[in-house]
């Protein structure tokens, strides 16, 4: 499928550590706080807060999958700025790690002594699950990753 600039919008992923990725896209998929957002090109002017989970970026046939946990989202002018406390690619991602927290994780809710422990326990039980998840993609996929141009990889 032939991408042209009229049926895409840029895009940016930022930490306070790094970009993680900067080029065009034909739909941004986003874990808002209150649900997920789909961002198609020219949308209208948004802020949103993020959750934890996968955000997916497309672009013809390839796909991106970034685990992002908080932050914000900005739509404005044809370009999405994703503003992720953290943020992880697929191939980042040590699923062994994650599934051990994964596990502790679930161990301590069981535990869970009050209901504020058991909300943060919840919590990050949610991103390991997450970050799984997007490991999982990027594995179990025959999909194509964007490739960016070698001058904007970080």
């Amino acid at each position: 499928m032939a991408v042209t600039r009229n049926n895409t919008l840029h895009v940016r992923v930022v930490t306070a550590e790094r970009e993680l990725y900067s080029g065009e896209a034909n739909l941004v998929s986003a874990p808002g706080a209150e649900g997920r957002l789909g961002i198609l090109p020219h949308h209208a002017a948004l802020l949103a807060l993020l959750g934890s989970g996968v955000l997916t970026i497309k672009l013809g046939e390839g796909e991106e999958p970034i685990f992002v946990s908080g932050g914000f989202l900005e739509v404005s002018e044809n370009s999405v700025i994703v503003l992720a406390d953290t943020a992880e690619h697929a191939d980042e991602i040590d699923e062994a790690r994650a599934e051990e927290a994964r596990r502790r994780a679930q161990e301590a809710l069981a535990q869970a002594a009050s209901d504020e422990d058991r909300a943060e326990i919840e919590a990050a039980l949610a991103r390991e699950m997450s970050r799984l998840k997007v490991a999982d993609i990027a594995r179990r996929s025959g999909r194509r990753r964007i490739s960016m141009p070698s001058s904007e990889q970080q």
